[in-house]
């Protein structure tokens, strides 16, 4: 049996909730197009060599086995799931030059850059369907930016896609974002570790979305946001929205992936905080409606789910079930 073939019964073994569509045609392993992972070498053309050729497929499965990826912006597809094997790391590149160019959005004077933009990110993708991206791998994100300065300012940004699982990785510091998601809907997010400098998941616009089982650390600014910017040009409800059996935190950064709980951070850039909050609103001008939070745990003390600057017509069955505030580890 080849290495090709034991790598893709491995990732067949490991990820049942693939869907048919993302197995047509079979699995494509980076490391076959090129890359190398050995944290040195720039592997961002091989690895959208490999998604390419899935695509051209009808759809598959992209098979990072372990090791670390330098990469600039990688370019998902419609019917493709991302599987990273345990040990495997992708790492964003300090080249400004390996990420695609911030795309034109006349509507970016109604929001901050961050959000009106989405090409020039670490992981990105607009108008698609079935995407997954899955497996225990972290997302290192310590060259991205925030803001128009070039290069990339962050993890994952998603933007009017449909049936999107998140599931089992990490991401350790994410630029402005660990995950954008805008005009999405059918999204899964599920046990997931977000780490992170700024927001760690932002929901804008987006509709029957789930995350659960999931821990969030950003002691700088939001840990999950749901908004209703103008972004896509038209004001669009944030609804159908679940929170359950997660953790969001202020800790130091790097310390809820490292295991150490660091508090040692008395004040967040906002001079709020450290904050790391549940929050609702900001930039919005879409409608909110059936948002349901339970349970969720806040770490450490005075982590607080928030609305503020809501500018929406509806706000409609929001449904905080018994949170609490955790009892922080030492």
């Amino acid at each position: 049996m080849t290495r090709r073939w034991a790598a893709g019964w491995a990732v067949l073994a490991l990820a049942p909730w693939l869907l048919p569509e993302q197995l047509r045609g079979g699995v494509f392993d980076v490391k076959t197009f090129g890359a190398k992972g050995d944290g040195k070498t720039p592997d961002r053309g091989a690895i959208n060599k490999a998604i390419e050729a899935a695509a051209a497929a009808g759809g598959g499965t992209v098979y990072f086995p372990a090791g670390t990826y330098v990469t600039g912006s990688i370019r998902l597809r419609s019917n493709l799931t991302l599987q990273f094997e345990p040990g495997c790391t992708l790492e964003a590149s300090a080249d400004p030059a390996a990420y695609d160019a911030a795309e034109p959005n006349q509507w970016d004077k109604f929001q901050d850059f961050g959000h009106s933009h989405f090409h020039n990110s670490l992981i990105w993708g607009e108008g698609l369907e079935n995407v997954s991206i899955v497996g225990g791998g972290l997302i290192g994100g310590k060259a991205l930016t925030r803001g128009g300065g070039g290069g990339g300012d962050k993890a994952i940004a998603l933007k009017l896609c449909r049936k999107v699982t998140l599931r089992d990785f990490s991401i350790l510091t994410g630029g402005h974002f660990g995950i954008l998601a805008t005009g999405v809907d059918n999204l899964t997010i599920d046990n997931l570790t977000i780490d992170t400098n700024r927001d760690g998941i932002d929901l804008d616009s987006c509709r029957n979305v789930r995350i659960s089982n999931s821990s969030v650390n950003a002691p700088n600014d939001d840990a999950i946001v749901l908004k209703g910017t103008h972004a896509l040009g038209f004001a669009r409800a944030t609804e159908n929205v679940t929170i359950t059996n997660s953790l969001v935190s202020g800790y130091d950064i790097g310390s809820l992936v490292d295991g150490s709980y660091k508090r040692t951070v008395k004040q967040a850039p906002d001079r709020d905080g450290p904050t790391g909050r549940i929050k609702i609103g900001t930039e919005s001008e879409g409608d909110f409606r059936n948002i349901t939070i339970m349970p969720i745990r806040f770490a450490p003390k005075g982590t607080t789910c928030s609305m503020s600057s809501l500018r929406c017509t509806v706000l409609r069955t929001l449904a905080p079930r018994p949170a609490w505030q955790s009892r922080a580890p030492s």
